[in-house]
């Protein structure tokens, strides 16, 4: 037996566990959280179709910096927020990406539910 080595290794065990129960529909979407060192990301995605719908970043806010913080990721998380709204998407399933539910994906996802996505 293996052990799983390593912080991302372990994150990516987690995130394939999540992705085992979570399956985005075309009137359920999935939002997806991508974080790394220096950038936050989210994509409203439907597994059905393989298509991706609307995605966000903070490399799109044009704040200069490259470190992400919990101001910013709230920020990304309200552009995801209206662009699904003009793509006519209420109604999401969340997935982590392996990270905790704390800190930037927290204040991603509070940032989206403020403009009205449901999760």
């Amino acid at each position: 037996m293996t052990t799983i080595q390593g912080r991302d290794d372990r994150r990516q065990h987690r995130h394939a566990r999540v992705r085992a129960k979570v399956f985005g529909t075309p009137e359920r979407p999935r939002l997806v959280v991508y974080r790394s060192l220096k950038h936050i990301s989210a994509q409203i995605i439907d597994d059905a179709n393989r298509t991706t719908i609307v995605s966000a970043s903070d490399v799109q806010l044009k704040h200069g910096k490259n470190a992400v913080t919990v101001a910013t990721a709230n920020e990304v998380g309200k552009l995801i927020g209206k662009r699904a709204k003009d793509a006519k998407v209420t109604t999401v399933v969340f997935d982590r990406g392996g990270h905790a539910y704390h800190g930037q994906v927290k204040a991603l996802a509070d940032g989206a539910r403020e403009e009205g996505l449901n999760f």
